[in-house]
């Protein structure tokens, strides 16, 4: 058996950043070979990542950015267990590298993400690596991306909440401010969808029915329901999509008014919101 040595087992932790023993046991497995005993510990983090599968990964990290030219921005969230982890340093930078990457290679998908080379190895394997150095649960759950004319990224303090989103113009002085404002909006508000012709059918679909029967538990006339029921979607709208919300600086004033101050052509085209635990 080859002489493993404390040198060789802090050099491999060195490389790997996992625990002393883990790393003196993969040297030994692997006769003190550095590229089998990463591919033992690699294989242990999978191996770890199946065994705790039914965990929950409800901690985690939100991030998101946008390239230097601001017409591309990503956001993603990685999950963990534990707000220790979360919270930790290599955890946070970990992160901040796979942004770093998504940024350069502008990916559509996150299956486009996942498979991204880092180091050799893809985005997927590095997050099974950490798996194998935390002994957590990991999970990519969400991944979106916007293109558009000018785009824009909100990361609200202790990255659990994060926003992306899309002008379809460069034009208007204050256009910067109008798109950190309006992102900071979304955090805020959660609406869900751009505008009124944005909204899902089913969605639509359900709020009428909740607003009718509302209105049938409150003892309405029954050939008033419907026009009851318009009138409490066309409040759910005002609330929950983004144009027609209450601007949040200024009440008197709804977002999509307030874009037309800036530019009369200013609109948003699209944004993506991710929170923990939401």
């Amino acid at each position: 058996m080859v002489n493993i040595t404390a040198a060789d087992v802090n050099k491999l932790r060195q490389m790997t950043g996992a625990g002393m023993m883990d790393c003196k046991k993969a040297l030994q497995e692997n006769d003190g070979d550095f590229e089998k005993a990463i591919d033992y510990l690699r294989k242990k983090g999978q191996k770890l990542a199946t065994k705790r599968a039914d965990k929950d990964a409800n901690e985690g990290i939100v991030l998101a950015r946008t390239n230097e030219a601001k017409d591309f921005a990503a956001i993603f969230m990685l999950n963990c267990e534990t707000d220790f982890v979360a919270k930790n340093d290599e955890f946070v930078n970990f992160s901040n590298t796979l942004m770093a990457k998504a940024i350069e290679m502008q990916p559509s998908t996150i299956e486009e993400f996942k498979a991204l080379d880092i180091n050799g190895r893809n985005v997927e394997e590095n997050i099974t690596e950490m798996v194998g150095k935390t002994g957590e649960k990991m999970e990519l759950a969400h991944f979106e991306v916007i293109r558009a004319a000018r785009v824009f990224a909100y990361n609200h303090p202790g990255n659990r909440l994060a926003t992306i989103l899309g002008f379809n113009t460069t034009e208007g002085e204050t256009i910067d401010q109008a798109g950190h404002e309006v992102a900071m909006q979304i955090a805020a508000m959660a609406p869900v969808a751009v505008d009124k012709d944005d909204v899902p059918a089913e969605t639509i679909n359900r709020e009428l029915e909740i607003g009718k029967e509302q209105a049938r538990l409150e003892g309405k006339p029954e050939e008033m329901l419907e026009k009851i029921a318009l009138g409490k979607l066309n409040k759910f709208y005002k609330e929950n999509t983004l144009l027609n919300q209450e601007f949040v600086r200024d009440s008197k004033l709804s977002v999509g008014e307030y874009l037309k101050k800036i530019n009369k052509d200013l609109t948003v085209t699209s944004f993506k919101r991710f929170m923990l635990g939401a």
